[in-house]
């Protein structure tokens, strides 16, 4: 069975990520904090599902707490990941200058260093067996922030970081792809009406869906869609421009008989 490893994975979109590749036939590893709603979750898709769940309590804002799901993730041969879901993350619900230094530190270690971090540890085992992919999970927050929030920056960061990595990766088999969530539905949260809010469970069909397509974002949501639709002309120009390039360059290397398939560079774990 192919393996998909989520953080956040015991609530809100990493829980409705877990739920549908479970019934995809996926076996999960999931990653969150709180162990005891960790376990609870992994055992209810065991027995819902039949499929093996694998735990890792972890602050992935700590750098000693997240190199264990980094060895996890870069394991090879048996037991390795095929797909990497980047979405645990936070937010500071202040505005930054009444933020202290330590809550924003740990804002940008989580929503951007852990995805950065687990992205490229997952990365080369992927691309020497030709096989997986890695959903990177944004917020539209990142287009249109709310007033002094360092949120929507970290989020934005996403966005562009995943560009960079698909673009890195045209011929080499692995895909990665940024969902642009926006609001989502929560269960007992009272009135939640109208095309702003969203069910996570509709998010993340049409994120597997558009990741099987080849696509590089996912913007559920007519009206998130529609908006998203405007801001990105400039950046759908630039991944046009890549992925012609990308082709270019395997052209050239299929005319070249000894060139071999693109490659991350191994470097020596300092861990």
């Amino acid at each position: 069975m192919p393996i998909a490893l989520i953080t956040g994975g015991s609530a809100g979109l990493g829980h409705a990520f877990a739920h549908q590749l479970a019934s995809d036939g996926y076996d999960l590893v999931l990653v969150a904090r709180n162990a005891d709603r960790l376990r609870g979750v992994a055992e209810g898709l065991r027995i819902q599902y039949g499929v093996a769940v694998e735990v890792i309590t972890a602050d992935l804002a700590r750098p000693a707490s997240r190199a264990g799901v980094e060895r996890r993730i870069a394991r090879r041969g048996e037991g390795a990941v095929d797909l990497l879901i980047n979405n645990a993350g936070c937010e500071v619900y202040k505005e930054f200058g009444a933020a202290t230094p330590e809550e924003l530190q740990a804002e940008v270690d989580l929503n951007i260093s852990a995805v950065m971090q687990l992205t490229r540890a997952a990365l080369p085992a992927m691309i020497d067996r030709a096989n997986g992919a890695v959903i990177n999970v944004a917020s539209f927050a990142g287009y249109l922030p709310a007033r002094g929030s360092a949120y929507g920056a970290s989020k934005a960061w996403v966005l562009a970081f995943t560009d960079t990595v698909a673009a890195s990766l045209v011929g080499t088999d692995v895909r990665a792809i940024a969902l642009c969530a926006g609001r989502l539905r929560r269960p007992g949260a009272g009135r939640q009406r109208g095309p702003l809010w969203l069910d996570a469970e509709d998010v993340v069909a049409q994120c597997l869906s558009d990741l099987r397509r080849g696509r590089v974002m996912c913007t559920p949501g007519w009206l998130y869609r529609g908006l998203v639709g405007v801001l990105e002309s400039p950046r759908r120009t630039l991944r046009l421009l890549a992925r012609v390039a990308g082709r270019s360059r395997s052209q050239n290397q299929a005319i070249r008989p000894s060139a071999a398939r693109p490659r991350i560079r191994r470097e020596r774990n300092q861990d």
